[in-house]
């Protein structure tokens, strides 16, 4: 089973994407800031890390700066979710390290198809 984190501050959205990625048989950790995130992927190893752009305590973009640091951490796939949707943003999250972006708002079903696709390679 693929392992996913998913670090999303809002608690419906959070809910709806856990609900979404469960139900096609993933198995889920929740982060609701940025700090939370970084201490998850220090103690286990995730295929999938998903991001809000902008969590308390820590942006997705420097959650990605300081996951790809960690020794043995770096193979993890990193999509990034935003309601920042101009292309100099997505330039700015991939250059950072992330592997994918999606706007916001999306459909569940779309989700599913990025990190099927994703997780694939």
């Amino acid at each position: 089973m693929k392992s996913i984190l998913l670090a999303e501050d809002e608690p419906v959205l959070r809910m709806l994407v856990v609900d979404s990625l469960e139900d096609e048989g993933y198995d889920i950790d929740e982060a609701c800031d940025g700090e939370e995130a970084i201490d998850k992927i220090k103690t286990k190893d995730y295929d999938l890390i998903i991001l809000d752009y902008m969590m308390p305590k820590m942006t997705g973009i420097e959650v990605i700066e300081q996951a790809r640091l960690l020794p043995d951490k770096s193979a993890a796939k990193i999509l990034m979710l935003s309601a920042k949707n101009q292309q100099a943003e997505q330039d700015k999250v991939m250059a950072a390290g992330a592997d994918g972006f999606m706007s916001k708002p999306f459909s569940p079903l779309d989700l599913i198809d990025k990190v099927e696709e994703m997780l694939r390679g």
